[in-house]
């Protein structure tokens, strides 16, 4: 009589239908909380049959299936995995390996002389004087100690002469500034010369009315100048 009705309870079993084969073969043990719609174990394992089908309970629903959790998955995801929706079932996507940071730019630096022409040069000459040679051998120096990426050196007059002969008088003492920092090493592409004659005055009108020319030339000291700026990185 006892293995009868244990017939009975296996075919009643049998009446609710089987699950889809599993989608893995190692056993499925379920958390064993809430409504588990398949039979299970003492172990929790789900029971299979013979050719590896989950036995469904009379708990059993799509809703159940894929509630029920075993693991890090629902149940169903090994017994019913065309009922589970295929995204309850897949580990999430691991994010990508973040980028290594890049190193920040190193931006060049730039150091801008004004040199005093009267200090490099007699007045209106383009030759070299030793004090100005010394002003320049410390520049050298210091763009020996970059990566040097670029010399600008612009020549300026004060506005006693023509417009044209301040303009060459500015070239020319650029040039001998270029000439001199060629000599003690720097590259010569590497400096670029500018004449601006008159035209950038330092003093502005602040000396319209200084007379006598003595007192005039003093006055516009301040605009003839030689403007090196050294532009490299550390």
């Amino acid at each position: 009589m006892i293995k009868q009705t244990k017939t009975l309870m296996l075919a009643a079993v049998a009446a609710l239908g089987m699950a889809a084969p599993a989608a893995f073969a190692q056993d499925v043990k379920v958390d064993g909380t809430g409504v588990i719609p398949y039979v299970i174990d003492a172990r929790n394992v789900v029971a299979r049959s013979g050719t590896g089908l989950c036995w469904r309970t009379g708990y059993w629903s799509p809703a159940a299936a894929a509630s029920a959790m075993a693991g890090q998955f629902p149940v169903g995801c090994a017994c019913d995995s065309d009922i589970v929706p295929a995204d309850q079932c897949a580990a999430p996507a691991a994010a990508p390996a973040a980028a290594p940071a890049a190193a920040p730019a190193v931006r060049p630096t730039a150091d801008k002389i004004k040199l005093s022409a009267d200090a490099l040069f007699d007045f209106d000459k383009a030759v070299l004087k030793p004090e100005g040679m010394a002003r320049l051998d410390e520049l050298a120096a210091q763009a020996q100690q970059l990566k040097l990426e670029v010399i600008l050196a612009v020549g300026h007059t004060d506005r006693i002469g023509s417009d044209a002969y301040n303009q060459a008088l500015s070239e020319r003492r650029a040039a001998a500034v270029k000439t001199y920092l060629v000599s003690k090493g720097i590259e010569a592409n590497r400096v670029y010369t500018e004449g601006k004659g008159e035209r950038q005055p330092a003093t502005g009108n602040s000396c319209d009315n200084v007379r006598p020319r003595a007192a005039l030339i003093d006055c516009l000291q301040p605009d003839r100048r030689v403007e090196v700026e050294v532009i490299g990185t550390k």
